[in-house]
């Protein structure tokens, strides 16, 4: 399977999108995350049958897509807005198709979210190393309970200014670890020996990431609490953070509940319950001084609040299946297609290519 660009004009912006396979074919839309575009899911679609119709946008402030504001007050809903425009667009999928929808980390919280908005339009999710439905950071149990009023040291006051400036410049080198290169080679997969050929590729699709107050990361606030900071109202990490992304309740309180596979990564570093990019687990080891203890500011347990939500959608009607793969970080698509080619075609209810 191979794929042809295409731009459309939907929610009010100009959006890039990635189209394969037939348009009468079963519909799958695939959701990329942070810091990414839809060229990470390249490498997956030559796995993929002729029998399916892909679509893959790039979000906006993403790829090739406008660099249009992300409003962090309403969570991921300028993005799942954007996204359920493409569902009727001309061109992309046969009238009134209910996608298998997958989603990658960010991608996996929009993926929830379209859900939630529009559950009659979504045949099955798929949600790869998905964000916790209590979002990032700042929670301190399975009910996603605040550890301070605020939600202190979510949103984009915890981002690495290094990093950010890295990829403002397009930095493409490799040395520090705040690099790009390097950081797609340890956070984003567990062996960078997975990323093979694929690495240049998505490393360009990283360096297409706006920077800003609007885009990523966004704005932080004073807060009186540790660390400091705390969510504001613009930007992609802000509206990941907890006071801004919340719908546990939501999603199990959906009417139509469509099969979820959830596959994660048993080796990732970024969504885990001793997450290297969750503040409060950095202060425990000591790299973010002024920790005031586990009872205050305990780390944000994100797989268990995961299962914690599935469990209680299982509960209300829905099912759901995780798929825990050994060895492999946070991009399961590309650390082991085979398996995640698998989880998707069941899903889909499709035939696995001879």
């Amino acid at each position: 399977m191979r794929s042809a660009r295409h731009t459309v004009q939907a929610s009010g912006i100009t959006q890039a999108v990635r189209v394969a396979g037939p348009p009468d074919g079963v519909p799958v839309l695939l959701v990329h995350g942070n810091v990414s575009s839809s060229a990470f899911w390249e490498p997956l679609l030559p796995r993929l049958p002729e029998t399916l119709r892909v679509v893959a946008p790039d979000l906006r402030g993403y790829g090739e897509t406008d660099t249009a504001p992300v409003d962090a007050t309403r969570g991921l809903g300028d993005f799942a807005d954007d996204v359920a425009a493409l569902l009727d667009a001309p061109g992309l999928f046969a009238p009134g198709s209910r996608p298998v929808v997958v989603g990658h980390s960010l991608g996996g919280g929009v993926a929830m979210r379209l859900l939630v908005d529009h559950p009659e339009r979504v045949a099955a999710l798929l949600l790869a190393a998905p964000v916790s439905p209590y979002g990032f950071g700042g929670t301190r149990d399975l009910d996603g309970t605040p550890t301070t009023p605020d939600f202190a040291g979510t949103g984009a006051g915890g981002a690495n200014p290094d990093f950010v400036a890295r990829l403002a410049a397009g930095d493409r080198g490799a040395d520090g670890p705040t690099s790009p290169r390097n950081v797609l080679r340890a956070a984003y997969v567990a062996d960078p020996a997975s990323l093979g050929d694929d690495e240049d590729l998505l490393l360009e699709s990283m360096l297409t990431t706006a920077t800003g107050d609007d885009n990523y990361p966004g704005t932080a606030v004073a807060s009186a609490h540790w660390p400091g900071t705390a969510a504001g109202r613009r930007g992609v990490l802000n509206a990941l953070a907890p006071a801004h992304f919340r719908l546990a309740d939501e999603l199990v309180a959906v009417p139509v509940k469509p099969p979820v596979t959830w596959v994660r990564g048993e080796a990732d570093v970024i969504v885990s319950d001793t997450s290297l990019f969750d503040l409060a687990y950095l202060g425990q080891l000591g790299v973010v001084p002024g920790w005031p203890g586990a009872e205050q500011c305990p780390p944000q347990p994100m797989v268990g609040q995961t299962r914690a939500v599935l469990d209680r959608y299982a509960a209300a009607g829905g099912t759901y299946r995780e798929v825990a793969l050994p060895g492999c970080g946070h991009s399961p698509h590309l650390e082991r297609p085979a398996e995640f080619v698998a989880e998707l075609l069941a899903l889909a209810g499709v035939a696995a290519p001879a």
